[in-house]
């Protein structure tokens, strides 16, 4: 028996991998919900795969998404890496890693749990939204707007609504899998431990 999954998804096999056991699932580890809140940066103006095809690189170059190491990027050290194809070479992109950084470690001083936070812009139970279409699930919502504007109010780049709500997506706070898709079941609530 053939999966079915969202018609976004291509053949490529790093494509169908993140979309099996990544995108839509519940994410509540904080390093990697900061890889995810820059990575969905990262795309803007460009298609997923994109990105997705970098990350590894990404990985490397941003230390494994060590905030506390990201945060001490001098501008010398960002310009250096604007000569290297594995990234995307976009100095605002890449210096918004390090001001993402800065800006997560000035809401950790105020005491503030950032896996908490950043989940309180979700609804209380995840919502599963009716998706015959990739093409007609929100672009963004009034929770991905909140969330931008108080991402944006804390020193955040590339942190649009749009941005923030593909960011929802990926890490589970939202099931905009396509209604034919296997794992729009998958991901539901009632099927998370």
């Amino acid at each position: 028996m053939t999966l079915q999954r969202c018609s976004w998804c291509s053949n490529d096999p790093l494509y169908m991998a993140y979309h099996d056991q990544e995108w839509g699932q519940a994410l509540y580890d904080e390093k990697r919900l900061f890889e995810m809140l820059c990575l969905e940066g990262q795309q803007a103006g460009l298609a997923w795969i994109t990105v997705l095809k970098k990350r590894e690189a990404y990985r490397q170059h941003f230390f494994q998404y060590s905030i506390q190491t990201i945060a001490l990027f001098t501008e010398e050290q960002l310009q250096s890496k604007l000569a290297d194809a594995s990234l995307i070479r976009h100095i605002g992109k890449l210096t918004a890693i390090r001001d993402n950084a800065r800006a997560w470690q000035r809401l950790c001083q105020q005491g503030i749990h950032m896996v908490d936070w950043l989940w309180s812009f979700a609804e209380p139970a995840q919502t599963s939204h009716d998706v015959p279409d990739y093409r007609q699930a929100p672009a963004q919502t009034n929770q991905s707007r909140q969330m931008s504007k108080a991402l944006k109010q804390a020193g955040f780049k590339f942190v649009g609504p749009t941005t923030c709500y593909a960011f929802m997506q990926a890490v589970g706070m939202v099931n905009d899998h396509e209604n034919h898709c296997d794992f729009k079941i998958l991901s539901s609530p009632s099927n998370k431990s």
